[in-house]
């Protein structure tokens, strides 16, 4: 695979310009507001200090999560002092030697984790609004060759012919502008590996590919107050393990008898397995660059277990020689997902082998 400088080993960052609200809990009517309080979050959540620690943890760029909300005040009107908060945060990445990456989150129309709010790829407005805000922010960071730009993260209620539509007219876009920007692109079902072979590959070498990993889910969602299926099961879930009925048992729930059937323990082995379709796409383009932006494990899930995953994907991603962003840096008490892998209060790392496995220092 070809490869970029400062793209190594990454930290996510939600909680501050997304996901900063539950938006499920919120009736539609208000879901799409920005209120005082809002804004002075935006103001506050992170700061050149944050920057500073994720960069002495050893990593070398930081993929930051926005909302199309936060920044679009009115359609094709932007917020000035949402995108002045952006300068600045992609001055203290250049201070500090991190390659900033702008990740539209959620787009209006595509909320990966609000069922009813969608529509995007069926709506020739709101697509036009979708590039629209791409080309505001390249006329932005015109001058700044460092930023990469994320089209859209999890890309759901979409078939791949849509979003293979949208992503290409956009990149044309934004190429008018800037035939070298680094950009960014995912699959649909919420950037599945599984996907990756209906994504359209352009020839454009300033093109990156992406996918997210969070398998087994009931591990890494466990007790997920956001997904029916986790929250109903309600099961504290380890890893690894010797005992697959735990993992059996969430799926025979479902009324699945056969899931697992293959697999006498849940280890590094059910990982790699996962990961077929990732392997299947690097020996399909091996000249595409494929950087795995987002995989970890929620918050209360006890840190041993959080610790013993992210060793082994990171392991994974090692042997593949693929990139990787692990998530996330800090959430907010709102997010109904918390994977934040700081303390709330001094916001350290909640474990030196936590911090080592993410250097990739893994075992």
């Amino acid at each position: 695979m070809e490869y970029i400088k400062n793209f190594s080993k990454g930290m996510g960052m939600g909680g501050w310009l997304t996901n900063y609200k539950r938006f499920n809990v919120l009736p539609p009517d208000k879901r799409m507001d920005i209120t005082i309080g809002d804004m002075e979050h935006f103001d506050s959540f992170i700061t050149e200090r944050d920057i500073e620690y994720i960069a002495s943890l050893g990593m070398d760029h930081i993929r930051l999560g926005f909302d199309q909300i936060v920044i679009e005040e009115s359609p094709y009107k932007y917020r000035e002092n949402i995108l002045n908060i952006l300068r600045l945060f992609v001055s203290w990445c250049k201070k500090y030697n991190i390659r900033p990456i702008l990740n539209l989150h959620k787009a209006i129309g595509n909320y990966c984790d609000i069922s009813d709010e969608n529509g995007l790829m069926q709506s020739d407005e709101l697509k036009k609004r979708f590039i629209a805000l791409w080309m505001k922010l390249e006329e932005t960071f015109h001058n700044e060759e460092d930023v990469c730009f994320e089209l859209l993260n999890e890309v759901v209620n979409s078939t791949a012919e849509e979003w293979n539509m949208l992503y290409h007219n956009t990149v044309s876009s934004i190429r008018t502008l800037n035939p070298s920007r680094i950009i960014i692109i995912g699959s649909i079902e919420w950037n599945s590996p599984n996907h990756l072979k209906d994504l359209e590959i352009l020839d454009d070498k300033n093109i990156i590919y992406t996918f997210h990993f969070y398998a087994p889910y009931e591990f890494t969602h466990q007790q997920g107050v956001l997904q029916e299926r986790t929250l109903y099961y309600n099961r504290k879930m380890p890893y690894p393990t010797n005992d697959i009925q735990l993992y059996k048992d969430y799926y025979r729930l479902m009324g699945n008898t056969t899931a697992y059937n293959d697999f006498e323990r849940m280890d590094i082995e059910f990982l790699r397995k996962c990961l077929t379709p990732v392997g299947e796409f690097i020996k399909a383009h091996p000249d595409k660059m494929l950087w795995c932006s987002e995989f970890g494990t929620i918050r209360h899930c006890k840190i041993t277990y959080r610790e013993n995953w992210m060793n082994d994907m990171i392991t994974l991603m090692k042997e593949m020689n693929i990139p990787y962003c692990v998530w996330n840096y800090l959430s907010t008490p709102n997010d109904g997902n918390r994977f934040s892998l700081v303390d709330d209060d001094n916001r350290l790392i909640l474990s030196d082998r936590m911090a080592k496995i993410i250097r990739g220092e893994t075992e």
